[in-house]
């Protein structure tokens, strides 16, 4: 597929190609973020149950990126990588055509399980095909792509929704799919297949069951009055049973699916746990932020894309910075200084209120980004500072896969959070609207929100529950506050990787 000197001749188009596909990917991180209140309304969906639009998609991503090194050592990295492509094209244009809740869902596994194999074979491809003198300016180019995506996502997922609907955020992966897919297929030639490698089907299966019924009861609990429903029942006993057995079948298999090294290295240990708790405070922030602007502060959907996009920049210009001093500085002090600037914002995010401009949400976004961006890059690096290199491979899906499953817990349970906590406060609110409570002022009560006239019925319970909403996404924030400076002691249980030692390649998706 290559050559050690110069590399493979068609490596401008292959490169090419890889970034579209790269692009198409990280795109869906966040394009589709500002759309989600126009879909709940299209499908009849509430608040809560337009996340699954979001935690499918990571879930299925989630649990099929560890199977993808050994599908490209028993069928070819071209074959699946096609595969992929047009995997992931179908389903998008799928997700565009469906019509229910249910159907988008569906759509959004395919999606999702398909999409998991884009960003590490792109990377595996691009250190094949660019000779060792120049795969460091390659992966860095290619890092501009994954980061581009997540920049431009919302403001141009704003523009498609507003401009014609909702459902081109998933149509614009067409093209990006077929440009993609016809140069992977015209350019990039196999190696000869490696030595089949064994894989644990047992311990992977018991663990794809352990996280999807884990959050099928984050995110139907709600709904379902949690343990008062038998569904929930059903759903946590299986994850619960299903865990337990993958615990013993790992303790207990010749070559388990979660190698017991990588469990024994405190280095790799840690840091997969602090991936796992930033991917809440990453993602969640992503999911709450849009409907937040659109349904409490009537922003349009172009402008709540225009201002959620300086997040991405932020991480882009932190990438720069991190790429400059990763050799120069302990690593640990980059991620603890990227760990409280994220957290900082989430501080200032709870003192949003339904009288604020834009600009707290542009500079609280800025700053986040900024804080992420120095975070996951030294991670990784510290994550596999000390991992034996046999078990670097088995290590990057682990990293992948405990970093997304924190994605989707995180919207799951800040979701839940959100609708309970709302309810509470809104019944305080409304206990208080009597015609004798001397905080409501007289002008309000003969005026627009009179408690003798229908309309202003309305008009009042409109604003209670703008008010009660806005005090739950201020809770939300807060508690992610405390968890990020609750994780940061994380830190001392890593140590700073030696000089020479580096990390395989772990993308933020």
């Amino acid at each position: 597929m290559s050559t050690p000197s110069g590399g493979d001749p068609n490596r401008g188009l292959i490169t090419v190609s890889i970034m579209l596909a790269t692009v198409m990917n990280s795109l869906d991180t966040t394009i589709a973020n500002v759309a989600l209140p126009h879909m709940a309304g299209s499908v009849s969906a509430s608040a809560d149950q337009i996340t699954w639009v979001l935690t499918s998609y990571i879930v299925a991503s989630a649990i099929m990126t560890p199977m993808t090194g050994w599908l490209a050592g028993r069928f070819g990295r071209k074959l699946v990588f096609m595969t992929a492509i047009i995997g992931f094209t179908a389903a998008s244009a799928l997700c565009g055509a469906a019509q229910s809740l249910g159907q988008i869902v569906i759509f959004r596994l395919l999606q999702g399980a398909f999409g998991a194999a884009l960003v590490p074979l792109s990377q595996a491809v691009l250190m094949d095909v660019y000779p060792p003198e120049e795969q460091g300016p390659a992966m860095a180019i290619w890092g501009m792509g994954a980061v581009l995506g997540p920049i431009i996502g919302p403001a141009l997922g704003g523009w498609l929704t507003e401009n014609f609907d909702w459902r081109w955020v998933f149509y614009i992966n067409l093209p990006f799919g077929i440009l993609a897919g016809t140069g992977v297929f015209l350019f990039i030639h196999d190696r000869p297949l490696l030595a089949k490698t064994p894989f644990d089907f047992t311990g992977f299966a018991l663990l794809s069951v352990a996280i999807g019924a884990f959050q099928l009861f984050l995110d139907r609990g709600d709904n379902k009055a949690w343990f008062e429903s038998t569904e929930i029942w059903i759903e946590s006993s299986v994850a619960g049973i299903a865990f337990i057995l993958f615990v013993f079948h790992t303790l207990t298999a010749e070559r388990p699916f979660l190698p017991l090294a990588l469990i024994k290295d405190s280095n790799f240990a840690s840091a997969t746990m602090f991936g796992f708790f930033v991917g809440i405070l990453m993602f969640a922030t992503l999911s709450l932020l849009p409907p937040m602007l659109e349904t409490l502060m009537g922003y349009p959907v172009v402008t709540t894309g225009l201002v959620t996009a300086p997040r991405g920049v932020g991480t882009l210009v932190s990438m720069f910075i991190v790429g400059r001093l990763i050799n120069r500085i302990d690593t640990r002090l980059m991620v603890g200084i990227g760990l409280v600037l994220s957290s900082l914002s989430l501080l200032g995010m709870s003192g949003f209120s339904l009288q604020m401009d834009s600009s707290l949400v542009v500079s609280m976004g800025l700053l986040q980004g900024i804080g992420i961006g120095l975070v996951f890059v030294p991670l990784t690096t510290l994550g596999f500072a000390t991992l034996d290199v046999r078990y670097r491979a088995d290590g990057a899906g682990v990293f992948t896969l405990m970093r997304n499953l924190g994605a989707s817990v995180g919207i799951s349970i800040m979701q839940a959070l959100l609708t309970q906590n709302g309810a509470k406060v809104q019944s305080r609110l409304v206990s208080g609207l009597t015609p004798d409570n001397p905080n409501w002022p007289m002008a309000a009560k003969a005026g627009a929100y009179s408690l003798t006239n229908p309309l202003g019925i309305t008009l009042l319970d409109g604003e209670v529950t703008r008010q009660s909403s806005m005090v739950a996404y201020i809770d939300d924030f807060k508690m992610m506050f405390l968890l990020g400076m609750a994780v940061l002691p994380l830190l001392f249980f890593m140590r700073p990787p030696r000089k020479g030692e580096s990390a395989p390649h772990v993308a933020m998706e």
